[in-house]
C-alpha cells in the first residue's frame, strides 16, 4: 500500500513535469525559430538599404522630428483609398509604389503617374529631408519610394521601416481624410 502510494505520488510528479516541460519546450523551440525570422527580416531590411542607399530612421526619432517642426517631406506609399484615406503620418502625402522591388520606372505600378510627377512631389531642394514609409518592416513599398528619391538625386533619403503599424503602436495619432 505504501509503495502503492508512493507510486502514485512519483506518477503524479513525472506527470506534472512533463505536462510542465512540453509546454516550455514549445516556448523555446519557437522562441529560437522566430529567430531566425527576425533575422531572416533584419538582414533583408539592411541589403534594401544598402541597395538603396538611404538610411533609416525609427519611430521615436521620426516623432521628435514632427514634434520639433523639422523640415520634411514624409511620404506614404500605400495605396489612397485602401490605406492613406484612412490613416497616415501626421502631414504625410501620397505617392503609391509596388510591392515588389521596382527597378524601372513603371507608370501602371505607380497609379499611371511619373518620375515627373514624384519629383514635383519631393519638390526642388534636393537636400530636403525625406522620409519615405509604408505599412510595415517587411512591405517593400518604402523601399522603392527611397531608392526611387536616391536615383532621381535627393540627398538626405529616410526610410521609416515600422510604417504606420510601428506608429500606432507608438499609440502616436494618426491623420485620415474620412
Amino acid at each position: 500500500m505504501r509503495m502503492c502510494k508512493s507510486l502514485s505520488k512519483l506518477i503524479l510528479v513525472c506527470s506534472l513535469v512533463i505536462g510542465l516541460a512540453a509546454p516550455a519546450m514549445a516556448f523555446l523551440n519557437n522562441k529560437f525559430e522566430k529567430e531566425v525570422e527576425k533575422e531572416a527580416g533584419a538582414v533583408k531590411l539592411v541589403r534594401e538599404v544598402q541597395q538603396g542607399g538611404y538610411d533609416v530612421v525609427t519611430t521615436g526619432e521620426l516623432k521628435q522630428w514632427i514634434d520639433t517642426g523639422k523640415n520634411m517631406i514624409i511620404v506614404d506609399t500605400m495605396p489612397f483609398e485602401d490605406s492613406y484615406k484612412k490613416q497616415h503620418l501626421p502631414g504625410a502625402v501620397q505617392f503609391l509604389f509596388p510591392i515588389p522591388e521596382m527597378k524601372t520606372w513603371d507608370a501602371r505600378k505607380t497609379a499611371g503617374k511619373s518620375q515627373n510627377d514624384y519629383t514635383k512631389l519631393l519638390g526642388r531642394d534636393k537636400n530636403r529631408t525625406l522620409v519615405i514609409y509604408c505599412g510595415f518592416v517587411k512591405c517593400t513599398r518604402s523601399h522603392n519610394g527611397a531608392a526611387w528619391a536616391k536615383k532621381l538625386g535627393y540627398k538626405n533619403v529616410y526610410r521609416y521601416p515600422g510604417g504606420i503599424f510601428a506608429w500606432k503602436g507608438a499609440e502616436y495619432p494618426v491623420a485620415n481624410i474620412e
